[in-house]
């Protein structure tokens, strides 16, 4: 990444002290962090402040206000669920399986990041996303506004409105998939700065993601797909869930990236 200068109100210093700190306290990416941290720095003291929060171990998104996401800068704020890179392959599964999809549900949507990645590729569409956290809801309210997104407060399916039974092209769930007793031993940004509800899965992981999958067919249109992460280890339980619940279904996995997408098709 190229080295961009510090802005003018800051001492020239800035960029080599910034990196110290970050790299006293653990951050891999150092001087990549430390970029983006005096790219959005207006004065001395917010960067000091900017610093401060994250040497003290919130995620770097939270400390910036956003998250890159599919070519995307995506709100989040502290409390909301961070997107991953790797959620990106998803996106790219999706649109290559449902590229006239014209209506577009992101369940579980944290940021909205899915559902907003979704309608900036495909063009106009219609675009709902549902979360049971209050301040996902508003992060995503933020996020879909310029795709006049609608954000639904409310458990899965239960959020949405009735008239989008059988009419949903693409469906995308971000549902959690860390087994409970796996969450303490997440990395402490996630552990300690995200929302359990989206974390944590159940005993195996897989709670929510079989609700999801059996509620799916009465929501998707004929040749509408359902797509959702899990583990790896959970992958081969995903896929039968998804397949008890009539869906047509394939379990994708990119060879560069560290993510398992499960993919299901309501048949035409």
């Amino acid at each position: 990444m190229p080295s961009l200068p510090p802005s003018p109100s800051l001492p020239s210093s800035a960029p080599s002290a910034v990196v110290c700190a970050l790299r006293a306290a653990g951050c891999v990416f150092a001087e990549d962090e430390a970029e983006l941290l005096l790219a959005t720095a207006r004065t001395p003291d917010e960067l000091s402040a900017m610093v401060d929060r994250r040497v003290a171990g919130l995620p770097l998104e939270h400390v910036l206000g956003w998250a890159g996401f599919h070519g995307l800068r995506i709100e989040v704020e502290p409390g909301v669920f961070v997107p991953r890179r790797r959620t990106e392959f998803l996106i790219d599964q999706a649109l290559a399986e449902a590229p006239g999809a014209r209506v577009v549900v992101d369940l579980c949507c944290g940021s909205g990041a899915l559902g907003a990645a979704l309608a900036d590729a495909l063009g106009p569409v219609e675009v709902h996303a549902a979360d049971i956290d209050p301040a996902a809801v508003r992060c995503a309210r933020r996020n879909l506004a310029r795709y006049d997104g609608r954000v639904h407060a409310g458990d899965l399916f239960d959020a949405l409105p009735a008239a989008l039974r059988g009419r949903v092209g693409i469906l995308t769930a971000n549902v959690p998939y860390v087994p409970s007793s796996e969450v303490a031993l997440l990395p402490a940004e996630a552990r300690d700065h995200e929302p359990l509800t989206a974390l944590d899965g159940g005993a195996d992981g897989l709670d929510v993601l079989r609700r999801v999958a059996a509620g799916a067919p009465e929501w998707l249109a004929p040749g509408g797909c359902l797509l959702t992460e899990t583990g790896e280890h959970q992958a081969r339980a995903a896929v039968q869930a998804f397949a008890d619940a009539g869906l047509t279904t394939r379990l994708a996995v990119p060879e560069e990236l560290f993510a398992h997408v499960v993919i299901g098709v309501r048949e035409r």
